[in-house]
């Protein structure tokens, strides 16, 4: 396929596009084939991560609840979930009930909920928390680049092709910094119709087929409505149009997380559209024989007051709940469950597991990585993985 055939293709995600240049995948003379297997190639499945950011702060005291703690319930009085509706996992915590959906994957092992997950130095800024997620540094350490974007620069050593791809958001993210690796004018160009703009001004489309260009992805960003949007984009753009062997990194946002007023009706929709994307991504995945070497992990800038406020909602707080799914998760309840009783002076739950170790589980034993050089930083991986 040539090039110029790959970027038409590419760009006819959807009816709106925004997208930013791409972040160019090194390929072979014959360029890149949606047609080839991996058995066909001799090699191996490439792997595949999937971030959802839940944008604006996710309450995690009412996504994992301790409904077995009668604190809970005196610090929430309106928007408490009652012990009667609640998805129990274990005689301590539970699910909300809008998140019957991950059910099936508590069932079968596939689902592993990380407990008190956070900046050990949290701050209340969206900006600035946002900012500390994407880059992996620690809260007195400010970088540019996002980790992501570190980890797909190892990937050339080990002669794998990369696909990285944004949907929801505007911003880069974890791929902050990734767009200056390609020779290419504008960082993001703006698509309002991918048919009739093909070229989307990304990459210089008359290099030859055999032309190695410096960065290691493919990437657009695709504004979408809703996270299944997303995820049909992400499928799509992404996943079908890639050969199995190349590795992919997507990042799908779910925003309005920021709930300090008339939280229950709105975080139940978002939580509820988070277990179904999942499901959906787990059932399309499979159906593809991707779900096996695939990585699906949540994150957020931070947790929730554990207090609720006056309008029936809660302000930015600490640690919180987090979820990594795949087929080589060892599912189960990891980390120490929200001890109300250990309220930080903000009344907020404090941080028992760096988030950045869910990071290591990530580049490490998942994607067989040098983590330590990744994140700049010796941060050991959570045991979430079968071996």
């Amino acid at each position: 396929m040539k090039r110029r055939e790959f970027l038409t293709m590419a760009a006819a995600a959807s009816a709106s596009l925004s997208m930013p240049r791409v972040f160019a995948a090194p390929h072979t003379s014959s360029g890149i084939s949606t047609q080839l297997d991996a058995g066909a190639t001799g090699r191996a499945p490439g792997k595949l991560i999937v971030l959802i950011e839940l944008k604006g702060g996710n309450d995690g005291l009412n996504t994992v609840i301790p409904f077995a703690d009668s604190t809970y319930y005196a610090l929430r009085e309106h928007i408490a979930i009652p012990r009667e509706r609640v998805l129990p996992l274990d005689e301590r915590v539970a699910l909300h009930p809008a998140m019957r959906a991950l059910l099936p994957f508590w069932r079968d092992g596939e689902v592993a909920v990380v407990q008190g997950v956070g900046c050990a130095q949290d701050h209340a800024s969206h900006f600035r928390s946002t900012e500390i997620w994407d880059t992996a540094s620690s809260a007195d350490v400010y970088r540019h680049d996002g980790w992501l974007t570190r980890a797909i620069g190892q990937w050339p050593a080990s002669q794998r092709e990369v696909a990285a791809a944004s949907f929801g958001s505007a911003e880069p993210g974890p791929f902050a910094g990734c767009a200056a690796r390609v020779e290419a004018d504008d960082a993001w160009a703006r698509v309002d119709d991918p048919d009739a703009a093909p070229h989307a001004g990304w990459l210089d489309a008359d290099r030859g087929e055999g032309d190695r260009v410096s960065g290691v992805a493919q990437a657009l960003r695709v504004s979408a409505p809703t996270l299944r949007d997303s995820i049909d984009a992400a499928l799509r753009t992404v996943v079908d149009r890639f050969a199995p062997h190349m590795c992919g990194a997507i990042r799908l946002t779910l925003d309005g997380f920021d709930t300090h007023s008339n939280q229950p009706a709105q975080h139940a929709a978002l939580l509820r559209q988070l277990a179904e994307g999942c499901a959906t991504l787990r059932a399309e995945l499979t159906r593809r024989g991707r779900w096996r070497d695939t990585l699906v992990v949540t994150y957020s800038e931070f947790g929730r007051s554990a207090r609720e406020n006056v309008h029936r909602g809660t302000g930015h707080g600490g640690g919180a709940a987090h979820f990594v799914l795949g087929g080589q998760v060892r599912g189960g309840v990891y980390g120490r469950a929200a001890d109300l009783a250990r309220l930080d002076t903000d009344g907020n739950l404090p941080v028992d597991i760096d988030f950045r170790q869910i990071y290591a589980t990530v580049l490490g034993p998942f994607l067989k990585l040098d983590a330590n050089a990744v994140l700049q930083d010796d941060v050991p991986p959570l045991p979430l993985l079968r071996t």
